[in-house]
């Protein structure tokens, strides 16, 4: 899956997902996950230190449990990856998977309060998860809050196969 646009001087200008280390989700998730893309690329504030700031193409990709960031900075042809172990982020994916399941399925026939708790408890989780996230790449890759979160939209993605 993949958004493009050349409008942008620096940051993301390209973000791919390693399709061999994900499945296909369902339609809410699939939904998630290209707003994400889409989201990144066009607002994304995505920085590497060291580097020119950009644009940037990034591919990310599961290899033995771990996140591959393959970065390419477009203007010069350099390409570096950073590697996260997810293990810190585990039992949130795993909190974060077991309420969106609630969720989706609270919208088909909850109340409207019940599907705003869960709604509330989801948004926390997904929180939690871009401040860890951003904790855990500080120094090899500096992203804003709104960037993390849509970054651990995508995490969640190369899980979501099951």
């Amino acid at each position: 899956m993949r958004e493009k646009t050349e409008k942008r001087p620096d940051g993301l200008v390209e973000v791919t997902i390693d399709e061999a280390s994900i499945g296909r989700g369902t339609p809410d998730q699939e939904h998630e996950r290209a707003i994400a893309i889409y989201d990144l690329v066009e607002e994304g504030a995505f920085s590497v230190p060291g580097l020119d700031p950009g644009p940037f193409a990034l591919r990310l990709a599961l290899q033995d449990a771990k996140l591959t960031f393959e970065i390419s900075e477009i203007s010069r042809g350099v390409g570096l990856s950073h590697v996260l172990s997810l293990a810190s982020l585990r039992s949130l994916l795993k909190d974060y998977f077991l309420i969106c399941e609630t969720y989706y399925a609270a919208i088909r026939d909850a109340t409207p309060a019940r599907i705003e708790a869960l709604d509330h408890s989801r948004r926390a989780l997904h929180d939690e998860a871009a401040v860890l996230l951003r904790e855990r790449m500080a120094g090899k890759i500096d992203v804003d809050g709104d960037t993390a979160r849509r970054l651990f939209t995508l995490i969640a993605a190369l899980h979501w196969k099951g």
